[in-house]
């Protein structure tokens, strides 16, 4: 789905300074960033991880489990070095986790990768961009530290920092009698909703009684009888580190979809525990919890975001808050005379009035020669030096970015003359070295981070209330005992306990970070300047043109931006041997109608940073005056606007008719809008104008006769706007409103009971009045009884939830109140037979094969304790099938086969299993530990291999059943010539996950008796040919693809990558595709599909594959350029589209000149690995000759037949869900369609090996 999103991006820089043509540079690879100014490091997020990101690092700053798990050496957990190794035990999962805390600790990078860890975690790069609950994940994680932990000195780890017990006590009123039951707890789950906050939720578990009278008496084992009784809980032991999941997620019954409680829910920043415990005689401080951690969670219940508020126990942090003092509206003319002599002053009082106090460096003297009429250069050079050595000499006061392109305000300053903030800076330096104390804490008091994703910012702690309601709100709240005191070693000093082989790979890493950076530095300033030569070009409709073409007009020039001016300036001499004469460089800007000139490039001894010469900048070289005998305008003020102008078409009567002519004109931005009659040949009328922007017959605007002396830019008119020139009498266009009604739906307080128990009943349903404290038992009894059934019913019968669709849900347990079942009023409730299941038993859907049909599940009641094994003969024997080849796997959030359930010695409860689960009962047998099982398929495309033709047409007919996927010739094929894909099915291979990609293609080339061990293969029940038939000389002349929505998917290029690398997941399908020659695709080769476009028909050639290299960047001038010399045509001479299959479109991709056009606008844009192209390996990309054929239609016949099968198709499906609704009376008259039900969400799991 997301293709190559996490490979590895090998571009590079070429070697070449200058040159005629065009030439793309693209940056190398940057090393990380260095950490900002709070001095932490972030954890870059890998798609969908977040909520990893945030408990990790609540963990890293928790010390105590940070320390606890450094003091587990490579004796106990093995080394990473010898994961690889066949008998070694290496415990991968703490030893990442050791190493991710020791590069937040000293790595001077911004942000830290998870990659790592989430591949000891076994995840696939699809569960990496999956995003689930961070509560589920807390209770995963430290499950699988456990057992990664068993047989070390850290077995109690989690146990002796987070284990706490719960006692839940029944007093018998009449003999006192006390029954009671100890339950272990790693986390606490809290109410939120109908709770006003944390003590609240927790005076309702620990502090109130619920009591057992009247109907509803306790049978106590002393007493033998019914009596009277009081259930409690009370906390019996508390841990040190107290975690608290707040239940904002809850499920509406009636509308079937899951909700978010964004109520206020206040939390203490201290809190005591004592009046919720059981022993109470110790002192308050014994019960003193302080928090540390809050993880917030940003958006709704199907998807959002989160990040973490954390304190800094250890004050590792630089913690500097700028209250927002500075004035906005100060006045730089109030300024005195020698104040604005003084550069920090006049610097100060400018960023002062930006937001945030940051504006660019380039910006920056801009704005200082707006508000004190002189330049940089002019005022403060000579006696200062240049503005970006000087904001550096001052990084006391101004902070610029690592990359020296912004500039902000380090500290808040109030407007001081220079010799105030030079007596000062003995004092500021020491603060900024020194730990800044907070607004109004105790220089001691930990400081407070918002910690999201890579970035990390400080806040206060009176903004943690911000997160009680809302929808961004906390989730988890993560306290410390008071008591708990760090030892003073610990404060400031990130190498603490830190273990010396870690310590000295953290060193290792910064000196070569500082080498990178240093290279990196020195490459980044170079940059590339368009030079557009003045011989080569002609003024023509306002703008400058090409004579010839862009290319012969236009040489690029790679330049070191640290250079002058006049630097710049002899090496265009040398570069030109041709020049005479005066030679003037001015800045030039392409619009749309053609290139314009801008500012004169002035002072040969400036640098070309600081006369503000941007990267990919167009400079303009010519004698200043004119070109091609015409006198040039030059400047902002005259820029050439392209206006659409329609003007009424005349007879040659000179009479009017009502055909409209539109035609596109150029004019100077400071000419007179009256011009327009003049240009026109029109001797008068109205002018209406419409904006660029504007939509609808209400944005025309009628220009007053006094305002035809105006210019276009006062009129606000921009590039594409319309101008209408119409007759004085014509009127104007009516508009139309519309309004707008609402319709509202009534509250109900009733259930509706079906009955479902295959027994005859006056009445089908019944509706049975309840209130969200109803017990399920009594409304069950009350519908046996208004729908006359047997009583006998009331002892084996139980109530399922129906959903939307008339599926059945899991029993409701008789004891719950509609509100702990999370029933809502108005719900669908069947009467079925049999008994709901108990607390310790399972109720669990499952069926045969892959392919689930609503309404054909089967279900079965286990207990949870119930291995893997036992559940699986369980539910074969229900299902009448026997035999050991099946497994059983989860179903994912589509409906579709999801994580296998590898333990079969397991119990369900270990794994996390809960009522309503759905398992697919798979046949065939999972492949062993470390094995992959994959299908293996036959992709032979058609086009000019004739090598591999009579073989094909051999093997087509034996292969056509069963045996062959072919895609349907219209919905996927963009031309008669590439109508077909076929896959012919192959086998199913078990190979080991450490064999390499040119291993599994040897396999498939050898013989059979000659494959190894690494591979087994599976064969289908099909009498298949041997691979010897196929000839294949050597694994170079195989590619390999995998498989997505039965068509080739990612090519896997790189031979000795091993098969682990490709996270590739269990379900994977390989195709692999004969090829004529030996290829051996490198990081940076695309291979593209083409097809040239036949002259005179809708249709293409045979496609040929092209292997475009992107070393020089993904740009449409790039592969316009390698498409022209592969098919030997002028580039200016050649269109290229990008099919799209799916929608049976062909997308453009535009000239040169086009993206020169938004390259300021939209600078990504010129990136074809992004929207909207998204251009990757197997791609077709269509060609035109425009020397035989000059139209603008890339589409053929079965693209016109396709989109209209689509049509029908949509509309077809329209009208069968309009049917549907109106069938449907599951839904009151008065209540709103409930939205479609999401699919489930997928299971997170961590794979742990075996350290027992």
């Amino acid at each position: 789905m997301f293709g190559d999103l996490f490979e590895e991006d090998y571009s590079s820089v070429s070697n070449d300074h200058y040159g005629k043509g065009k030439k793309l540079k693209t940056k190398a690879l940057e090393p990380p960033a260095p950490r900002e100014f709070t001095n932490l490091s972030g954890i870059r997020n890998q798609g969908g991880t977040c909520y990893l990101n945030s408990l990790l690092q609540t963990l890293h700053f928790t010390p105590e489990f940070r320390e606890a798990l450094f003091s587990l050496g490579p004796e106990e957990l093995g080394s990473l070095e010898d994961k690889d190794k066949p008998d070694a035990k290496v415990r991968i999962i703490p030893l990442q986790l050791q190493r991710l805390f020791a590069q937040l600790l000293l790595l001077d990078q911004e942000a830290a990768s998870t990659t790592d860890l989430t591949d000891s975690f076994g995840w696939t790069s699809d569960e990496e961009m999956r995003q689930h609950d961070v509560q589920e994940l807390n209770r995963i994680l430290f499950s699988a530290l456990e057992t990664s932990l068993v047989g070390t000195s850290g077995h109690d780890l989690i146990n002796r920092l987070y284990h706490g017990t719960i006692v839940n006590q029944i007093v018998c009123k009449e003999c006192k009698n006390v029954s009671e039951k100890q339950e272990d707890f790693l986390d606490l789950t809290v109410a939120v909703r109908n709770v006003s906050g944390l003590e609240d939720a927790l005076w309702n578990m620990y502090v109130e009684e619920e009591v057992f009278d009247y109907d509803n008496l306790y049978h106590c084992g002393t007493c033998d009888r019914l009596v009277k009784a009081a259930k409690s809980a009370k906390l019996r032991k508390l841990p040190p580190f107290l975690t608290f999941s707040l239940l904002r997620f809850n499920f509406d019954f009636v509308k079937c979809e899951r909700y978010k409680e964004t109520s206020c829910y206040t939390f203490p920043l201290r809190i005591n525990l004592k009046p919720f415990c059981e022993q109470s005689e110790l002192d308050d401080l014994e019960y003193m919890y302080d928090l540390f951690s809050v993880i917030i969670h940003k958006g709704g219940c199907y998807g959002g975001h989160y990040h973490v508020y954390i304190k800094d126990v250890d004050h590792l942090g630089n913690w500097q808050f700028q209250e927002d003092k500075s004035n906005p509206d100060v006045n730089l003319e109030d300024l005195q005379n020698e104040e604005i002599d003084d550069p920090l002053m006049i610097l100060k009082a400018v960023l002062l009035q930006e937001e945030s106090n940051l504006i660019p460096v380039d910006q920056l003297g801009q704005k200082l020669l707006k508000k004190i009429g002189i330049s940089w250069n002019k005022k403060y050079r000579k006696q200062y030096g240049p503005l970006r050595k000087f904001l550096q000499l001052h990084s006391q006061i101004f902070l610029l970015s690592s990359d020296e392109s912004t500039v902000s305000l380090l500290k808040d300053c109030s407007l001081q003359t220079e010799s105030d903030i030079r007596r000062n800076d003995q004092q500021l330096l020491k603060t900024l070295t020194s730990e800044p104390p907070g607004l109004n804490d105790r220089p001691s008091c930990p400081h407070w981070f918002d910690v999201n994703d890579s970035q990390v910012q400080p806040i206060k702690e009176e903004d943690i209330e911000q997160q009680f309601q809302g929808k961004e709100s906390a989730y988890m709240l993560f306290y410390r005992k008071s008591q708990l005191q760090r030892p003073p070693e610990a404060r400031a000093n990130p190498r603490y306990r830190v273990p010396c082989h870690l310590l000295n790979e953290m060193d290792a890493a910064n000196i070569e970070l500082q080498i990178k950076r240093a290279e990196c530095d020195s490459t980044n300033n170079n940059f590339e300047l368009h030079l557009h030569l003045g011989p080569y070009y002609h003024f023509f409709n306002g703008a400058l043109h090409p004579v010839v073409s862009q290319t012969e007009s236009m040489w690029d020039l790679t330049f070191d931006k640290r250079k002058t001016l006049g630097d710049l300036r002899q090496s265009i001499f040398q570069l030109l041997e041709f020049w005479e004469g005066d030679m003037v460089l001015s800045v030039a800007k392409f619009v749309p109608a053609g290139l314009h000139v801008y500012q004169r490039l002035d002072g040969d001894h400036l640098t070309l940073c600081e006369i503000e010469i941007a990267d990919g900048e167009d400079i303009f070289v010519w004698n200043g005056v004119e070109v091609g005998g015409i006198q040039i305008p030059a400047g902002s003020d005259c820029e050439p606007l392209l206006l659409n102008v329609l003007y009424p078409a005349t007879s040659s009567e000179e009479e009017q008719c009502q055909q409209l002519i539109d035609s596109p004109y150029v004019f100077p931005s400071n000419a007179e809008i009256g011009s327009v009659f003049t240009a026109c040949a029109i001797p008068d009328g109205v002018i209406l104008v419409n904006s660029a922007e504007s939509v609808g017959e209400e944005s025309w605007t009628t220009i007053p006769k006094e305002d035809l002396k105006k210019t276009f830019r006062e009129q606000g008119l921009r590039n594409g706007s319309s101008i209408l020139i119409q007759d004085s009498n014509d009127g104007n266009s009516l508009l139309t409103k519309r309004g707008k009604w609402i319709t509202s739906v009534n509250e109900v307080d009733w259930l509706q009971v079906k009955n479902l128990c295959q027994l005859d009943s006056e009445e089908e349903q019944v509706k049975i009045s309840a209130t969200l404290n109803t017990v399920v038992f009594d409304i069950r009894i009350k519908a046996i009884k208004e729908l006359k059934l047997m009583k006998e019913l009331a002892e084996d019968s139980c109530l399922r939830p129906i959903d939307r669709d008339g599926k059945l849900l899991c029993p409701v347990p008789d004891n719950y109140t509609l509100k702990e079942a999370e029933l809502k009023m108005g719900s669908s409730l069947g009467l079925c037979p049999g008994k709901a299941p108990t607390s310790s038993q399972l109720f669990l859907f499952f069926t045969v094969g892959s392919d689930v049909q609503p309404g054909t599940e089967m279900e079965i009641i286990v207990e949870e304790t119930i291995s893997v094994r036992d559940c699986l003969k369980v539910m074969l024997e229900k299902s009448g099938l026997s035999g050991d080849a099946w497994h059983l796997r989860k179903m994912d959030w589509c409906y579709e086969a999801g994580e296998a359930l590898w333990e079969e010695d397991a119990a369900l409860k270990e794994l996390m299993l809960s009522s309503g689960d759905t398992l697919l009962l798979i046949e065939g047998k999972l492949p062993p530990l470390g094995f992959l099982k994959v299908p293996i398929w036959w992709y032979q495309p058609r086009g000019p291999l004739h090598h591999w033709k009579s073989h094909q047409d051999q093997t087509n007919c034996t292969f056509s059943q069963g045996g062959v996927w072919r895609a349907n010739s219209i919905q996927d094929a963009p031309s008669d010539a590439h109508a077909e894909v076929s896959l012919r099915y192959l086998g199913d291979v078990e190979i080991s996950e450490d064999a390499t990609l040119g291993e599994l293609k040897s396999q498939v080339s050898l013989p059979p008796a000659a494959r190894t061990l690494l591979v087994i293969w599976l064969l289908p029940a099909m009498t298949l040919p041997s691979f010897s038939e196929f000839s294949i000389p050597s694994p170079a002349f195989l590619r390999a693809w995998t498989v997505e929505s039965r068509r080739p998917g990612r090519l896997l290029r790189v031979h000795y990558q091993r098969l682990r690398e490709y996270k590739l997941g269990q379900r994977t399908e390989i195709c692999l595709e004969p090829l004529q020659k030996e290829e051996n695709l490198g990081p940076q080769h695309v291979l593209l599909r083409t097809q040239m476009r036949l002259p005179g028909k809708r249709a293409y050639a045979l496609p040929v594959d092209l292997v475009w290299d992107t070393a020089r960047g993904w740009t449409a001038g790039s592969l316009r350029h390698r498409v022209a010399d592969f098919y030997s045509l002028p580039v200016e001479k050649i269109e290229i589209a990008k099919y799209l299959p799916e929608k049976f479109e062909w997308l453009p991709v535009p000239s040169w000149n086009q993206q020169i056009t938004k390259r300021k606008k939209k600078k990504k844009q010129d990136n074809l690995q992004g929207a909207p192209y998204h251009l990757k390996d197997g791609d077709t990309i269509g060609i035109k000759n425009l020397l035989v054929e000059d139209d603008d239609d890339f589409s053929t016949v079965r693209d016109d037949i396709g989109r209209e099968k689509q049509k029908a198709f949509a509309l077809g499906r329209k009208k069968r869900q309009e049917a549907l609704r109106v069938r449907s009376s599951d839904v009151p008259s008065g209540a709103e369609m409930p939205p479609r039900p999401r699919g489930p969400e997928a299971s997170l799991s961590i794979h742990v090996g075996s350290f027992r």
